[in-house]
């Protein structure tokens, strides 16, 4: 119960942070719509979707899953920003719980995603996307983009108490990017060569990618001949999502107990 109450209180910190950061507000709410029109008709007009159907309802979920993938870049830059400002320390020293400093930082990146998903779910209805399943359904794959995220976040945590520099976190955060691309997200994996299907198919951000297809009805949500993740997607994002936290949550309590001592 500490731990859950200081947490929350370090989530109301960083969402006061955000509020007076106008610039990082207007990226969260304006960029989702500004991808889901540059990705959905620059690449719609190129790409097929195996087995047919529009490829912007083929896409929107590889946004949902990319947006998330950005909470690692995201609480990797802010955590290694509070540790060089001084923060960090100052927080060590409080009387809080150890846990509540790294949730505060999940609980808030979590919090400021599901308010851009909610904007890109909206400019994808605008550029014709659909959820074909129903509410529940819809719902589920929400809660997969919400648990992908905050594994991603929890991730980036970690990484940001190991940095040494907030410099070092900025130069890195862009490398989620070619992480994105080296998945389902953008393109089909059938007609890549062998050794990069392989990769790709067993990339993390492919199986969330097809669960949330699969749980929106749209189409691509597997691939002729596909690898086990992508043949039981929600299973398998659910044991990597599992995997990470199990890995990096008490990676990221441990450190930033044990940093500076």
């Amino acid at each position: 119960m500490i731990v859950l109450a200081d947490g929350l209180t370090l989530v109301q910190r960083k969402l006061l942070h955000l509020r007076h950061q106008p610039g990082t507000l207007v990226a969260m709410l304006v960029m989702p719509a500004v991808m889901g029109g540059l990705f959905g008709f620059v690449f719609g007009s190129a790409i097929k979707v195996p087995g047919g159907g529009n490829y912007r309802e083929d896409l929107m979920p590889g946004l949902f899953v990319m947006t998330g993938m950005f909470a690692l870049s995201s609480a990797m830059v802010d955590v290694a920003a509070d540790q060089a400002r001084g923060v960090t320390d100052r927080l060590r020293s409080m009387p809080t719980a150890r846990a509540a400093v790294p949730v505060g930082q999940t609980g808030a990146d979590t919090v400021a995603g599901l308010i851009g998903l909610l904007i890109l779910l909206a400019s994808g209805l605008a550029f014709g996307w659909r959820a074909h399943h129903g509410l529940g359904h819809a719902l589920g794959a929400v809660g997969v983009l919400l648990l992908f995220r905050c594994t991603m976040s929890w991730v980036g945590t970690y990484l940001g108490l190991i940095m040494p520099s907030e410099q070092t976190a900025d130069a890195l955060a862009p490398l989620t990017l070619p992480l994105s691309m080296l998945s389902n997200a953008f393109v089909p994996t059938d007609g890549m060569p062998g050794w990069l299907r392989v990769v790709c198919e067993g990339n993390p951000i492919s199986a969330a990618v097809a669960a949330c297809r699969s749980l929106f009805g749209n189409p691509g949500a597997t691939a002729a001949g596909g690898s086990w993740p992508l043949t039981h997607p929600l299973a398998a994002t659910l044991l990597w999502s599992a995997l990470l936290l199990a890995v990096f949550v008490p990676l990221s309590v441990r450190r930033f107990t044990r940093a500076g001592l």
